[in-house]
């Protein structure tokens, strides 16, 4: 992988991915999500990331959102467990612009009262119309069901009750207590000359002071397989299978990337796709999909249909897991499964701005970039042997939990 990293004085490194085009993305990722907060304050990283768009010594609302927007650049930002990003595409000229704004909202937001106010309400509106598809509802109750009693099962929104409550003093709390510079990736994919690069990242982040600190995240808990089944008024059932997996450290990790895109990832072609939908034509959607964080993972199959139907849906994706636990794969199937990966792999590079994001996590959490023939070596070096072992491991009838909302008839 083409890229080149210099590390600021107070911690925070610098990543550029060199491109052609005059089109640029740039990110920011901090190693802080929803797992980071304490007892009682769910939804407060996600709170954060929405206020960074608001105020800072500087800069009012209108300001932050125009300062990009009036070059016709996009401003964008999520939150996961374990990560916030901040990012934006924008034209060549406009890089400057763009990272003065990432260092201004991340490290000099004032988050006023009035503000918080506003925006409690925002988030409440959309933790309302989160509940209202349950699609999406189910899978966050399922991670909730995954890591019962851990702050990894919480709702990335949080609570009604939980954002209500948040302070001023919540909020930086939890920066002071997360937002470690050494934890901390600016990434910029574009046709700049490094040395550039590195001048800019100076001026605009060599500014902030060291802020060393240890924080300690919590271990994950002990797991306790679960079958829970709630009636809503829905007019489909909807279930999610699945289990605890892989740390993104794990020797399994590609394995089990490779087995659950041939199960259920990306396409037409995934065997729960050809068997549920294609074949018996019991669900729209059905997918599969494995999810690694720093200590654990999340795997979990997905699919809606009609209440009567959802018996034989669970008895077919149950039929497919065994198969993999009892069938090893032939040199073709292999083959085939490794080519789609791969072939999948090498198009997402063309989605720039997924790229450089997907680049920052990495040195991130590795210290480094794999290139694409480094992750190619790696997926073709997985073996029929090694994939019937993650199968008996994370497909253990034993070992998965179930969750269903059935339709109220």
């Amino acid at each position: 992988m083409d890229y080149q990293v210099h590390t600021l004085q107070n911690g925070i490194r610098v990543l550029h991915k060199p491109t052609a085009s005059n089109i640029s993305h740039a990110c920011i990722i901090i190693n802080a999500g929803s797992r980071d907060e304490d007892d009682s304050k769910d939804g407060l990283a996600h709170f954060i990331e929405h206020l960074l768009f608001k105020k800072t010594g500087k800069r009012n609302t209108n300001q932050i959102l125009n300062r990009l927007e009036l070059v016709g650049a996009d401003l964008n930002a999520y939150t996961t467990k374990e990560y916030t990003c901040v990012h934006a595409s924008f034209l060549k000229p406009h890089l400057e612009r763009s990272l003065d704004l990432f260092e201004d909202i991340v490290f000099h937001s004032v988050f006023p009262e009035d503000e918080m106010t506003k925006e409690k309400e925002v988030i409440l509106d959309e933790i309302s119309s989160y509940q209202d598809q349950p699609d999406e509802a189910i899978n966050d109750d399922f991670e909730d069901l995954l890591f019962e009693g851990h702050n990894l099962g919480r709702n990335i929104l949080g609570t009604t009750e939980s954002v209500q409550a948040f302070t001023q003093k919540d909020i930086f709390d939890f920066l002071k207590t997360n937002y470690n510079n050494e934890e901390i990736i600016v990434g910029v994919s574009g046709d700049y000359d490094f040395k550039y690069i590195a001048r800019l990242s100076e001026k605009l982040f060599g500014r902030i002071p060291p802020n060393k600190q240890e924080r300690n995240r919590k271990a994950v808990n002990i797991y306790d397989p679960k079958e829970l089944r709630f009636s809503k008024p829905i007019n489909q059932s909807h279930c999610v299978i699945g289990n605890r997996s892989y740390s993104i450290h794990h020797k399994h990790k590609v394995g089990f990337l490779l087995l659950n895109n041939l199960l259920g990832g990306n396409g037409m072609s995934s065997r729960l796709n050809l068997e549920i939908r294609e074949k018996h034509g019991i669900a729209y959607t059905i997918e599969s999909n494995y999810t690694p964080m720093s200590d654990t993972g999340i795997f979990s199959i997905y699919f809606g249909t009609d209440a009567g139907k959802i018996h034989r849906a669970v008895k077919l994706v149950e039929r497919e897991l065994r198969k993999l636990r009892e069938i090893k794969l032939g040199p073709l199937q292999l083959h085939q499964a490794k080519q789609k990966f791969i072939g999948q792999i090498a198009l997402g590079e063309e989605n720039r701005m997924g790229l450089v994001i997907s680049m920052s996590k990495s040195l991130m959490d590795y210290g480094r970039v794999d290139s694409l023939e480094d992750i190619f070596a790696k997926i073709n070096a997985v073996t029929s042997s090694q994939l019937l072992e993650i199968a008996n491991q994370m497909f253990d009838p034993k070992l998965l939990s179930r969750l269903i909302f059935d339709s109220q008839e």
